[in-house]
């Protein structure tokens, strides 16, 4: 069985949709890396520049926050997410909290 999509949104307002609001909804998501990225972290901090090992730990943060904000909408019988945001935050030196956040709505069919 396919799943259905759910539309994400950072907009207030669904171009051509009317809907009803079910809620907020989130996705959350805490990670850490190994120690020998932390290692390779530590000398990169000596040097500067980009440290690839967390911009990649971010974007998978990222990615599985919205995954869990969609699961979580479609629980919710939503078929979009409007107003997504996200936040994040550091817990300790080596992991990072990542929430994908949002209203759940319904599309409904308008009578004119």
């Amino acid at each position: 069985m396919k799943m259905k999509e759910i539309l994400m949104t950072t907009t207030e307002n669904i171009p051509g949709q009317h809907y009803e609001v079910l809620g907020e909804v989130f996705g959350l998501t805490t990670q850490s890396k190994n120690v020998f990225s932390n290692i390779g972290a530590s000398l990169k901090n000596i040097v500067g520049g980009e440290i690839k090992a967390y911009t990649d730990m971010l974007h998978s943060s990222r990615e599985k926050s919205i995954a869990r904000l969609k699961e979580e909408a479609r629980k919710v019988g939503g078929d979009a997410v409007v107003m997504m945001r996200f936040d994040s935050g550091s817990i300790g030196t080596d992991m990072q909290s990542v929430v994908a956040y949002g209203t759940a709505v319904k599309f409904v069919t308008q009578i004119d």
